[in-house]
């Protein structure tokens, strides 16, 4: 009985230790909570229907040696409510890729190269337009140059010998006008003087041709020859408002050969006179970052274009009287002014050689028979083969160079959009475009070289001697 206030002491004692720890760990848990205010709930809201909701009791936290704790750990209450995961028979559903990436790239380069042609097949189509709603003033225009890039050595040579521009340029401006129209009076005066040796020698021919196809292995009879006839006779006939209206376009079209004749000449005079003052105006409408390289690409173009009018005009002439002197001596009649067509229509690459080749064969084939027209044949084809493999690559050189195809291909064009006179420019303005792109990429890459030479620092002396 003695042990039990020994034992009841040492019970009060240590419940009274323990109450002190459990003061002294509130106590810290208060202060942590005032210092981190995430931890410490939010007080709950005072309900006007009853009593405010009881905490539920924490459980103790046990002591480091292992004794009992009376601690409490407050409860998170915002903690995310665990989700479960899908049953083993749902669909799996894969994230959908950025449309941009599952566009694949040759598809995307396709894309961006299409409507970039398209924009520039409009701004084609948009120029074309324009250009044949003012196809005389254009092909006036054209012609004055190519007939300035033909006069404008001889009045180069003449201001070297001591005259004034102006005369320089008037002399040979009329000089060369004269000339043209001499030629043009010389066509038409042998055409109309020997119009009516030419049809009679027609008929003779067509009576010619008639008897050779009834004593050919064909067997065709007079009776299919009259009735070809007769249809062709019938066919004139019933088109004569036709052939009519097709005379009154005809005036319309001379009037306006008329006029663009006069606006060459025009331009031509003030080409001669003003062209460095005119050149200078077109710089000045040139962006001032690329006005260097379009200051440099002209003399360029000037130069194609002179050397291809000059090397065409001497290929001409010599094809011209060539050919003339080969069909006179066959005794075909109006030999001279079929050599004039010959000069003429070869400023047309391909296409004219061939038209005036054939002119000068049915010529004679209607007047002179068959084996005449032969023999036109194989002079024609003769004189045709030197100039393509000796003339042109010896007089042309390498000033002018176009590439078949794109010779025939231009042509084509230019006649589609211009007829004749675009047929006519259509080579050189390829040519000139030809040098302009290449003498452009040229300074575009050594612009770019100079660039880098002057970031790594080299001496301005190098840059100076590689811009001479």
């Amino acid at each position: 009985m003695s042990r039990v206030p020994g034992l009841l002491g040492r019970l009060g004692a240590g419940l009274t230790r323990m109450g002190e720890r459990l003061d002294e760990r509130r106590a810290a848990a208060e202060a942590d909570a005032e210092l981190d205010p995430v931890i410490v709930d939010p007080a709950p809201p005072v309900s006007v229907q009853g009593p405010p909701p009881r905490k539920p009791p924490a459980a103790p936290a046990p002591e480091p040696s292992g004794g009992p704790s009376a601690e409490l750990e407050p409860a998170d209450e915002h903690a995310p409510e665990h989700v479960p995961p899908p049953p083993s028979y749902a669909p799996a559903v894969s994230a959908r890729p950025d449309p941009v990436d599952a566009v694949p790239w040759s598809m995307r380069v396709a894309a961006a190269v299409g409507w970039r042609l398209l924009v520039l097949a409009g701004s084609i189509y948009v120029l074309t337009q324009i250009i044949s709603a003012v196809s005389l003033v254009v092909l006036a225009f054209v012609a004055a140059l190519l007939i300035t890039a033909l006069l404008q050595p001889t009045v180069a040579r003449l201001k070297r010998m001591g005259l004034p521009r102006g005369l320089a340029t008037a002399l040979t401006a009329i000089s060369g006008f004269v000339i043209m129209g001499l030629v043009g009076w010389f066509v038409v005066w042998q055409v109309m003087d020997n119009l009516d040796d030419l049809s009679s020698k027609v008929r003779a021919g067509i009576e010619e041709l008639k008897r050779w196809a009834l004593n050919s292995p064909f067997h065709v009879t007079e009776d299919q020859i009259n009735q070809i006839a007769k249809n062709l006779s019938d066919t004139i006939g019933a088109n004569t408002n036709e052939i009519t209206n097709a005379g009154l376009q005809g005036v319309t079209v001379l009037v306006e050969v008329l006029t663009g004749i006069l606006l060459a000449m025009f331009s031509t005079l003030f080409l001669l006179y003003d062209g460095p003052k005119i050149w200078q105006w077109v710089l000045n409408l040139v962006p001032e970052a690329a006005r260097p390289g379009v200051a440099g690409a002209g003399p360029k173009a000037w130069r194609t274009l002179t050397a291809y009018v000059r090397g065409t005009v001497i290929v001409a002439l010599i094809d011209a009287i060539c050919i003339g002197i080969g069909i006179y001596f066959l005794g075909v009649p109006m030999a001279v002014p079929l050599a004039v067509f010959i000069f003429l229509f070869a400023f047309i690459p391909l296409v004219g050689a061939v038209v005036s080749g054939a002119l000068a064969v049915v010529v004679a084939l209607v007047t002179d028979g068959v084996f005449n027209a032969l023999m036109v044949l194989l002079v024609v084809l003769a004189v045709q083969q030197i100039e393509g493999h000796v003339l042109q690559p010896f007089i042309l050189g390498r000033a002018v160079r176009v590439h078949p195809l794109a010779v025939v291909l231009s042509v084509a064009a230019g006649g589609l959009v211009g007829g004749i006179g675009g047929a006519v420019v259509a080579v050189p303005l390829v040519a000139v475009t030809n040098t302009v792109v290449g003498y452009l990429r040229k300074y575009s890459r050594e612009n770019a070289l100079r660039s880098a030479q002057a970031v790594e620092g080299a001496p301005p002396a190098a840059v100076t001697a590689d811009r001479e």
